[in-house]
């Protein structure tokens, strides 16, 4: 393999997931460069936002069982999903290792409150390679719930390629760098297997996956102080992030500053009545 090949070709999917959102391409008349420009445009993500994914889609877990795709919605969880293929020599491993370093940090617990699908994008991997890197991240995260709660899968090309469609991340498969080429982007999917959220990149704030989750789980995960905290909240399309949300910030202020209000003139109205009924006299 050549390795200013792999190197030029992996910039060239960096600036893709950069530019995932704005479309921003260059134009040329140098021929390799209108070929990259070409390569980066088809390799854009597309977002899917509102859309269902197919719910008739059959892969096979890390034990070797034939699943379909909606089973890892009946309990009625939310789905951190991501496309990577396990024998990647480059950006996939950046990927998953930045969800579980995520997954570390949130306080949630994968197969409790959330689920973690990870798919293989290339129909040459099986089962036994999908257990091992399982077990890779199983061994080295400080975290309970990932033998339960983070599914490895592998499938056939017609089902690969139906889910990618299906959330707008296409890839190629370059044989100069030996390995496909793909925007890098992890996917959020409601219960209802509505796709509801994208973060772009390698690595994820912990602020941005648990909000994720929540607006996935349409706000049902987490503690009730967690609730109002993240309702606080709303995604940021320029920024690719979470920022506070003024307008919530306000109404939850309000409802405190009413609480406060309430309890403090509940004590005053108390305080009142023992002293008039200590002032009685029964002659």
């Amino acid at each position: 393999m050549n390795f200013s090949v792999k190197i030029q070709l992996l910039t060239l999917l960096l600036f893709t997931t950069l530019f995932a959102t704005d479309g921003l391409f260059a134009q040329t008349t140098n021929p390799a460069t209108e070929a990259n420009a070409r390569l980066l445009e088809q390799l854009q993500i597309q977002e899917q936002l509102g859309e269902y994914l197919p719910e008739d889609l059959v892969f096979t877990n890390e034990f070797g069982e034939e699943v379909k795709l909606s089973s890892f919605f009946e309990s009625d969880r939310p789905v951190l999903l991501n496309l990577i293929y396990f024998s990647c020599p480059s950006i996939c491993s950046l990927i998953l290792n930045g969800v579980a370093d995520a997954v570390e940090q949130v306080r949630w617990t994968p197969g409790v409150e959330y689920d973690i699908v990870t798919i293989s994008i290339d129909p040459n991997e099986d089962y036994q390679l999908a257990s091992q890197v399982k077990q890779g991240y199983a061994d080295r995260m400080n975290k309970s719930g990932i033998e339960e709660g983070w599914h490895f899968l592998t499938g056939t090309q017609e089902n690969i390629d139906a889910i990618s469609e299906s959330v707008g991340i296409p890839f190629v498969w370059s044989e100069e760098a030996q390995e496909f080429l793909h925007g890098s982007a992890i996917m959020f999917i409601s219960p209802e297997m509505r796709i509801t959220r994208y973060l772009y990149g390698v690595s994820y704030r912990e602020m941005d996956v648990r909000n994720a989750l929540f607006d996935a789980a349409g706000g049902r995960v987490g503690s009730t102080l967690e609730r109002i905290a993240l309702y606080c909240f709303t995604f940021d399309p320029d920024s690719g992030s979470y920022v506070p949300y003024a307008m919530n910030i306000m109404k939850v202020g309000g409802v405190v500053i009413l609480l406060g209000l309430g309890i403090f003139l509940g004590g005053f109205w108390l305080r009142e009545r023992k002293k008039d009924a200590t002032g009685l006299s029964f002659d």
